[in-house]
């Protein structure tokens, strides 16, 4: 895939969907009734990244505060959704112990991996940052994981929303009516092409999570340390 083009495709899109009022605004993020929960294979960026990133953030609170705002602890880049969040899903329905064991056999000739996050891009529901992974390590490990779990017995959701390729972190999420859309917009163009960082991935996360990976809602299960 070439991450670049991909990434400037959906970032136009999503202009002309802001500009022609077409984006989704997510009226779930605060309801106490979205009982959506997964599992999540991620990793998380350094603080130093995250908080090149709440300059972004920052920047576009200022315009449009009423958007949902990713805080530091909450950003990530999902390596798989092992399951995808859907209501009724518990912690209790699976075996923890057997999803720890096929992503350590996953893992085995994986090793430490370099990403870039430069530039931002955006979608109908909000923006995201846009992460280059600097070797093929990560789609090696995604295709461990597909052939894996899909040739277990273990209840997985993998490649039934899409087929993830990237490594984006969404970082806003619309959920409101967007305000001084031309000025919101003139930010996100300053960002376009934003260095945020580099950084080396060391270790893994297995989470239970809801659909935003809020801090809270969040329980670690296995980290995985990349040697």
């Amino acid at each position: 895939m070439n991450f670049s083009e991909h990434y400037t495709t959906l970032y136009r899109m999503a202009v002309s969907q802001i500009e022609s009022d077409q984006y989704k605004q997510d009226h779930l993020i605060d309801s106490p009734l979205d009982k959506r929960f997964g599992i999540t294979l991620l990793l998380r960026p350094p603080k130093e990244t995250t908080y090149n990133i709440q300059n972004l953030l920052s920047d576009l609170k200022e315009i449009n505060p009423s958007q949902y705002y990713y805080p530091n602890s909450d950003i990530h880049i999902t390596v798989m959704s092992i399951i995808s969040c859907y209501d009724g899903f518990s912690i209790e329905k699976i075996s923890v112990p057997e999803y720890v064991h096929l992503v350590k056999r996953s893992l085995q000739g994986i090793g430490k991996f370099k990403i870039s996050f430069k530039g931002i891009t955006a979608a109908a529901s909000g923006v995201m940052i846009q992460g280059f992974p600097e070797q093929e390590t990560l789609n090696s490990l995604r295709n461990n994981l597909r052939i894996n779990f899909k040739s277990s017995d273990l209840e997985q959701t993998i490649d039934k929303r899409y087929s993830i390729q990237t490594a984006h972190s969404t970082v806003v999420r619309f959920r409101h009516k967007l305000n001084e859309k031309d000025n919101f917009l003139k930010v996100l163009q300053n960002y376009r092409k934003h260095d945020f960082g580099s950084f080396e991935v060391q270790e893994l996360e297995l989470v239970y999570n809801d659909w935003y990976q809020r801090e809270e809602n969040t329980k670690l299960l296995k980290k995985f340390i990349l040697k």
